[in-house]
């Protein structure tokens, strides 16, 4: 691994996490070159924020899940490749079911190069500390639809009232959101502002 980057739950006891690009379970339907291990990875100084995070998560009720961090500039040209294939409908109902698979691109969704490869964004959600159940928020992970959007109409107001606790909870520690997807978050003060890395997650 590079200087500067550690598995996050190394330093964060507790951390519960879901690679999501690692197994099955993302939109393109299979693991995402890349990604060796079900672990997620960051920079030390995005690690040090998410502590403060959870710690304040913590203080409402709630406990972090992360689904990704630091992405392989691989990972991102795998994407790209997927969206040129011709479409079999597998994930297309969960994950964008009102766009084709180029639009992911264009609207937003995914980028082409990708502040995750920076090693200080991450995708998360918030979980119940007494049941341990995912918080509602009106969708989940990567469904690229305009109800993901932070303000999204349509969604009920315990979704809406979860979205802002963990905009409340990263933007309070240094986090910056994503004005289209309610569960990205790229840390401000960034040690590699612009640097794209492609060391594999192993």
């Amino acid at each position: 691994m590079m200087d500067g980057f550690v598995f996050v739950d190394e330093l964060i006891p507790g951390i519960r996490w879901d690679a999501k690009y690692a197994t099955w379970d993302n939109f393109t339907g299979k693991p995402v070159d890349g990604y060796l291990t079900n672990r997620i990875v960051g920079t030390r100084a995005l690690c040090a924020a998410l502590e403060r995070a959870q710690e304040k998560a913590n203080s409402l009720g709630f406990g972090l899940v992360l689904w990704d961090g630091y992405r392989p500039q691989r990972a991102v040209d795998c994407f790209l490749r997927w969206s040129r294939q011709p479409e079999d409908g597998r994930t297309k109902s969960r994950h964008y079911p009102n766009i084709e698979r180029a639009e992911m691109f264009e609207k937003g969704y995914v980028a082409t190069k990708s502040g995750h490869s920076r090693g200080s964004t991450v995708d998360l959600t918030l979980y119940d500390l007494t049941s341990g159940e995912l918080a509602s928020m009106g969708g989940g992970h990567d469904l690229m639809d305009s109800r993901s959007h932070h303000g999204a109409a349509g969604i009920t107001r315990t979704e809406a009232r979860n979205r802002e606790h963990l905009r409340s909870v990263m933007e309070a520690c240094g986090f910056a959101a994503y004005a289209c997807e309610w569960w990205h978050y790229t840390l401000r003060e960034e040690p590699y502002p612009d640097t794209y890395f492609d060391f594999p997650v192993e």
